[in-house]
């Protein structure tokens, strides 16, 4: 079984001052490419899709299965949530090499009088609440240390509006409790999301429940992450539900039964986006396989965004894509309001192009739209400034985005805030400068467990046993050889390994 609601993760301010042990000072000496990449790197499934599924099957009309499913820190707080609410939620033995199917037998009814540890997962403390209001009893919400400064204001009071009792002391943020009387009335409900678009999400897949469904307007100047809500309207579509936006910044979805179904999981592709831009820093291709014809996923923009800094996007027969890169990375100016989440792999090249090639002077690059992503795991552009000046590079805070100028880059510490994707984001600066030691790769467990080790597979070097502190386990080889599996190993009072 996958454990853990919370650690102790730390957010920008924590990550820099107090008292740390020894685990957290661990540092991860990020591979540096000694060779053109000629890799072929399979993903697990999506944490976005995931997320969506579980909740869904969860108040379905009837028992349902996730087909490659993400087993990840994100996941596993979701599956816990649900289940103290009373979801059945088992693991299903397969030959997927990411790890167990999941077979979902929905409450005949939700209860309460439970406590919910979210962790830092935005899709926890967003939309667990609105089925929280479902269920009989109160259910206490709470988070890591970062995660009680992330906005939640606006969905809370929404969910007020359409007759659900939360108490939060007027913090509008973690901690609170939804006080659950087994329904809720819905129906219109005016919501800013111009923070997060998970706000509208989390309201929508939990709708059809609703009384009166809901009709949710948008009040504010702009709105982030479109295709996140199409994905949401996509999922609830094809369980039979009624849901469309008649109109920009109106969504509606109807009251009634959410279809059972086996779901399949497509592979995350954002996940895939510092693997493929490890094409344009190191040179050579990388392909990741399975990757769907149609999505609605925000990561299919790689396919568009990568060319930008230079790579060459090929989608083959097969499902696959490959990026290759075979000279500079180019500087760019791009506006990217629908793409936050990739904007940390973007960002480093542009770090990368900041510094230069074989001897080039470096490039500006400017990359807008992406204010919201201050609100993510940890403060996205404070911190992404902070580290690439902290290796000599010369970055700056726009309102709205982040400004790279020529700079050289050096080698040092680049510390993560508990973020996957700061992470995931200094393993691939250190793939073209000696000597960055990432700060808390295991804080790739959000989303993803085995990077480190698909990572090293990646550049051809041999697999090492990378600790996984937020899950009590191991990440390790059962061989040798690059090619050998890759194990994730729980602690030994669980029987569960993901291979990939």
């Amino acid at each position: 079984m996958l454990v853990g609601k919370m650690n102790s993760g730390k957010d920008g301010d924590e990550a820099r001052s107090g008292e740390s042990t020894p685990e957290e000072e661990a540092h991860w000496p990020a591979p540096t490419a000694a060779a053109p990449i000629d890799a072929r790197v399979a993903l697990p499934g999506s944490k976005s899709l995931t997320g969506r599924e579980l909740i869904l099957a969860a108040l379905a009309d009837g028992p349902g299965t996730l087909h490659a499913p993400l087993h990840s820190r994100d996941s596993a707080l979701m599956v816990d949530a649900l289940r103290d609410l009373g979801t059945g939620i088992t693991e299903v033995s397969t030959d997927h090499v990411f790890g167990a199917d999941l077979r979902i037998e929905p409450a005949a009814e939700l209860t309460g009088s439970t406590s919910i540890g979210c962790g830092l997962a935005g899709t926890v403390m967003r939309f667990v609440p609105p089925v929280a209001a479902l269920a009989l009893g109160p259910v206490a919400f709470d988070g890591d240390l970062y995660a009680r400064k992330r906005p939640m204001r606006p969905l809370l009071d929404a969910l007020r509006a359409l007759g659900a009792d939360i108490a939060d002391e007027g913090r509008g943020a973690l901690p609170f409790t939804v006080h659950g009387t087994g329904s809720l009335r819905g129906g219109r409900v005016e919501l800013d999301a111009s923070l997060s678009s998970q706000f509208v999400s989390a309201l929508l897949l939990a709708a059809p429940r609703f009384d009166e469904g809901v009709h949710i307007v948008h009040t504010g100047s702009r709105l982030p992450s479109v295709p996140h809500i199409e994905m949401t309207l996509a999922a609830l579509r094809a369980r039979g539900v009624t849901a469309d936006s008649p109109a920009p910044g109106e969504w509606r979805v109807a009251p009634g039964p959410i279809r059972a179904l086996d779901a399949v999981i497509e592979p995350d592709l954002s996940n895939a986006a510092p693997f493929l831009a490890a094409a344009l820093g190191a040179g050579g291709s990388v392909t990741v396989p399975g990757w769907p014809a149609e999505t609605t996923q925000v990561g299919d923009q790689l396919r568009t965004l990568l060319p930008e800094f230079g790579a060459r996007i090929v989608t083959h027969a097969d499902g696959s894509v490959t990026a290759t890169g075979d000279g500079p990375i180019r500087g760019v100016s791009l506006h990217i309001p629908e793409a936050g989440e990739l904007a940390p792999t973007l960002i480093g090249l542009a770090a990368l192009a900041g510094h230069g090639s074989d001897g080039s002077d470096g490039v500006v690059s400017e990359i807008t739209g992406i204010g919201h992503i201050r609100h993510h795991e940890t403060d996205r552009i404070a911190a992404l400034v902070a580290e690439i000046r902290g290796l000599g590079g010369d970055a700056e805070e726009l309102p709205d985005g982040i400004r790279i100028n020529p700079a050289p880059l050096h080698g040092g510490v680049w510390h993560s805030y508990a973020d996957h994707r700061m992470a995931t984001t200094g393993a691939l600066i250190g793939l073209v400068i000696p000597g960055v030691d990432v700060e808390d790769i295991a804080s790739t467990g959000k989303t993803l467990p085995q990077f480190p080790e698909l990572w090293r597979r990646m550049l051809g070097l041999q697999s090492e046993r990378t600790a996984a502190p937020a899950f009590g386990g191991f990440i390790e080889s059962s061989g040798s050889e690059p090619s050998d599996p890759l194990a994730f190993v729980l602690p030994p009072s669980s029987d569960t390994r993901f291979w990939a």
